[in-house]
């Protein structure tokens, strides 16, 4: 990075230094440490006259990424290696700087990637801007953002067309004491994600020696397997570097994927024990796809089952239609005005592409011909019309539908549309849609699963579902590794990687690893001593079986 640095930077911009340190040595820091070095930084009477300003406004938005948590970045990291969470928080941290009055802000989950020590200082920086005159209105499913709020919009019961609706509203005690929160049971503990009574205990591993990636301080790590472990840590601790850097990329080399199959990581000693494993597979959030043709029924093989079904009727097979007649990436049975998409692309040039229902087929993306057949009432494009709690009931007969219908059910994905758009999912929906198509399979477990942060956009009772869906993953004989801050997960875990103990160049060491139990119960642990809350009763923390 400091090579491509000197590269953009000028030879006569690098032979001007502050304290012997030029501009690209500079851009190299953390901003912690960029802010230690400028508190530091000792002026004649001249140098301060000439810089006090500038040092002012230099230091002031440094502060104002501190304020975010946003300590750990350096200077010169490139944007497209920052989290969506941590770009929120830049911006964030553009509005601190602003001391605008009057304004509505709005967030979407700025929780996003932190760890819980760091959400403190989110908290404190948006109640900085609401006390300015300010209203900052926060979507959050992190507990201890929805306690600091002032007032509470709950909305629910339930999802998709089963939601829409205001169940409860008021302060966070006014939503506890009301009987028609989910949101509410949850605060209060009537409602909770139970510690298990029993964890797996790790006979086989793979071990990895002297990772030393980015911030990684050539650590040593034994991964269990045919368990669930959680990699924590806080925010920049090096939890993605070491599970994707290291050793989902020395997975691939090791299982000869096209993709990485140039790869030669340089970043470890040595990594043992891949072979008792049989494939890797990385359930990211990324969208499923780019076009408004890819959705849910396609994405699991849901929707090849729907098709054949409709080549199955009798009007069907009277005209000849084959299963391909109810396709609509193919011609014959789409509308040919909209190629199946049910919507118009509209060029905007200098504004993100708009899209509008076609004229044709009104959003339905297929001819009218095709439209005329019928199962049960419905045709092609009113199935795919159905939510997947619909489809289920509808499609209750059909034995190899039903159970691909069943898996996207039991991750909380009831609700979707079956013909949905892929690109409206968020990105947790994405990942649990993938996590579908997985357990759709049949398993001949040996299989790795690597998930970062799953719970992003998850409500308490989605947790829960998504914990039985790891769990149901691993009973099969498979790992799942998961990239988790949220505790509710961490302490359901079998096994805690626990990395630090701060971020950056100040991270990249373990800290703790074991039970969830033994990582509350070491004290240089940050993961730890917020587990503890989790994990005790009556004051004791709970022992592992």
């Amino acid at each position: 990075m400091q090579a491509l640095q000197r590269r953009e930077i000028t030879e006569g911009s690098l032979s001007i230094t502050i304290r012997d340190v030029n501009i690209s040595e500079f851009a190299c820091r953390s901003v912690k440490d960029a802010l230690s070095f400028l508190d530091n930084l000792k002026l004649t009477d001249r140098e301060r006259t000439i810089a006090s300003r500038i040092l002012k406004e230099v230091r002031d938005r440094l502060r104002f990424l501190d304020k975010v948590g946003l300590d750990y970045l350096t200077l010169d990291r490139s944007s497209l290696t920052i989290s969506g969470g941590e770009a929120q928080r830049i911006r964030l941290a553009t509005q601190l700087g602003s001391s605008l009055t009057g304004v509505l802000y709005i967030l979407d989950e700025p929780s996003i990637g932190m760890h819980p020590r760091d959400c403190a200082k989110l908290l404190e920086s948006l109640s900085s801007m609401r006390d300015a005159g300010n209203t900052v209105i926060v979507v959050e499913h992190d507990e201890e953002t929805i306690r600091w709020a002032d007032f509470i919009v709950d909305m629910g019961p339930g999802a998709g067309n089963r939601g829409g609706w205001i169940t409860a509203s008021g302060s966070p005690e006014q939503i506890e004491k009301n009987e028609n929160s989910l949101t509410g049971k949850y605060l209060t503990g009537l409602m909770s994600i139970d510690v298990p009574l029993m964890r797996r205990v790790p006979k086989d591993f793979i071990k990895i020696a002297g990772a030393g990636e980015f911030n990684l301080r050539n650590i040593n790590v034994s991964v269990p397997l045919k368990t669930f472990t959680c990699i924590t840590g806080v925010s920049g601790s090096g939890k993605s570097t070491l599970v994707f850097e290291v050793l989902y990329k020395a997975l691939l080399k090791h299982f000869c994927k096209p993709a990485c199959s140039t790869h030669s990581p340089d970043n470890y000693k040595e990594i043992s024990g891949m072979d008792k494993i049989d494939r890797v597979i990385c359930v990211d959030q990324s969208q499923l796809g780019k076009t408004p043709r890819s959705n849910p029924a396609t994405y699991i093989g849901a929707f090849t089952f729907i098709r054949e079904l409709f080549s199955q009727v009798p009007d069907s097979r009277v005209r000849g239609y084959a299963s391909s007649r109810f396709s609509f990436n193919l011609i014959g049975g789409r509308c040919e005005s909209c190629n199946g998409d049910g919507l118009i692309k509209m060029e905007m040039h200098f504004l993100p592409d708009a899209y509008i229902p076609c004229n044709a087929c009104k959003g339905k993306r297929y001819n009218r011909e095709t439209l005329e057949i019928r199962y049960k009432g419905r045709n092609i494009a009113e199935a795919l019309e159905m939510t997947v709690s619909e489809a289920l009931r509808f499609f209750s007969n059909i034995s190899p539908l039903r159970h691909k219908l069943e898996v996207l059910e039991d991750v909380g994905l009831g609700y979707l549309r079956l013909g949905q758009p892929a690109s409206t999912l968020s990105g947790g929906e994405s990942q649990r849609v993938r996590l579908s198509r997985e357990l759709g399979k049949i398993s001949k477990g040996n299989t790795l699963y690597i998930l970062d942060e799953p719970t992003t956009g998850l409500h308490f009772s989605d947790i829960q579902k998504l914990l039985q869906v790891i769990n149901s993953l691993v009973d099969l004989g498979n790992t799942v590794i998961v990239i988790e801050h949220n505790l509710d997960v961490i302490k359901s875990a079998d096994y805690i990687i626990d990395l630090g103990p701060e971020g950056g160049d100040k991270g990249g060491e373990v800290i703790a690893q074991g039970t969830p139990e033994e990582v509350a119960m070491n004290p240089d642990s940050y993961t730890g001593s917020f587990l503890k809350d989790k994990l005790s009763i009556n004051g004791k923390i709970l022992r592992s079986s």
